[in-house]
């Protein structure tokens, strides 16, 4: 489970926490597609910088198209122990080999200029650079050690929270416990569902893959 989940020491560089970007309601700019979540929570608007992160945004845009996300969860709320509003949530596909899409190369910061600030939304990844797939977070507070920098490559940050940060502020805030390791006491204890993913502008490109966790097996009525 760990390998690809955000570590613990990420958290201890998340700082004070600012304000997040009102949506445009006039449209989003060149290179921006926005895509909505709808969520057991209420929605959220994400803006995905498609010219600086393009690979990352790819990916994302290929889980979103595919339905991937649909039905899944918000599972863990990583909250500062001195100050508790602050910190990440995570959601995705788990370890559901069902959704999975091939791996993609790491963009990492350096490359696409894309910080880890407030309302920041970046790929989960494991141990290597090249293990994020369909797991995300969104942070609440910058959170500068997510950044590359010498000898650590960091995570793939590759847009932004426009709308519905409310709703992230009250998914971290959800009672969690469990987990194990870096995830200890933060997986949130009653689900948070993503209901549906939906990009709003340009086209639906859908991978054509096998969407296998439709697929809905018989009982044996042999027995």
């Amino acid at each position: 489970m760990r390998h690809w989940m955000i570590g613990l020491m990420a958290v201890a560089a998340l700082a004070t926490a600012g304000s997040a970007q009102k949506p445009n309601r006039a449209g989003p700019k060149p290179g921006i597609v926005r895509v909505r979540f709808v969520t057991s929570e209420g929605p959220i608007l994400l803006a995905l910088d498609t010219r600086h992160a393009p690979k990352t945004t790819a990916n994302f845009l290929a889980y979103v198209d595919d339905g991937r996300f649909d039905g899944t969860d918000f599972y863990r709320a990583s909250r500062q122990k001195w100050s508790p509003k602050l910190g990440f949530i995570q959601g995705g596909i788990r370890t559901d080999a069902r959704r999975i899409l091939p791996p993609f190369p790491l963009e990492t910061t350096a490359m696409t200029g894309i910080k880890h600030l407030d309302a920041t939304i970046s790929m989960a990844r494991g141990m290597t650079p090249a293990s994020a797939g369909g797991n995300f977070f969104i942070t609440i507070g910058p959170a500068p050690a997510m950044d590359a920098r010498a000898g650590y490559p960091g995570y793939a940050a590759f847009g932004h929270v426009v709308g519905g940060m409310n709703v992230v502020k009250r998914i971290l805030a959800k009672p969690t416990g469990g987990g194990m390791d870096a995830f200890k006491d933060q997986m949130i204890l009653k689900r948070v569902t993503l209901v549906s993913a939906r990009r709003l502008d340009g086209v639906a490109k859908p991978t054509g893959l096998p969407r296998a966790w439709l697929i809905k097996t018989r009982p044996d009525r042999t027995k």
